[in-house]
């Protein structure tokens, strides 16, 4: 169902893929938006247990977009650093492709907001206050992984 890379020694292992979720601090969603056309918006991202949490407002295209159709992809850029003499960019990256959603149980939205405010504020001892004050105004998606790829550039994998 998911293509394979055609230069597969390129290929990062699982592990390395999910660290780099782990360590990167926004990435790209790409979404089937208005009239069918392609919508990527960059966000701030937490991965935890094979899915990828995000907040958003109420109302908006990237909400629309996931309610019509709930299939995305998701892109870090992890490296990107260009070689002048060598005509070339030494990159490393991850792919996820999964279907994404809006959290309904309150429980499980809390947990998301958490791990979310845990990785960008984590040494925020009162965050409690500001996800109260919050919460009501928006909405947790939580994307569930079908399919990732990482992929980094030749140059970086014969290193290894």
């Amino acid at each position: 169902m998911f293509r394979e890379l055609r230069r597969n020694k390129q290929y990062l292992t699982n592990d390395e893929s999910i660290d780099i979720l782990n360590k990167a601090t926004s990435g790209v969603l790409a979404v089937l938006g208005d009239e069918d056309y392609p919508y990527a918006v960059p966000l701030s991202f937490v991965y935890a247990d094979n899915k990828i949490y995000f907040h958003c407002a109420k109302a908006g295209h990237k909400l629309d977009a996931i309610e019509k159709h709930d299939k995305v992809s998701f892109c870090i850029i992890e490296k990107d650093e260009i070689i002048p003499e060598e005509y070339t960019t030494y990159f490393r990256s991850v792919i996820v492709f999964g279907k994404a959603h809006v959290i309904k149980d309150i429980n499980n939205k809390r947990k998301a907001i958490e791990l979310l405010v845990k990785k960008y504020s984590p040494n925020e001892v009162e965050f409690e206050k500001e996800i109260e004050g919050s919460f009501e105004f928006m909405h947790m998606i939580q994307i569930d992984i079908d399919h990732m790829t990482g992929k980094e550039a030749k140059e970086l994998a014969m290193k290894k």
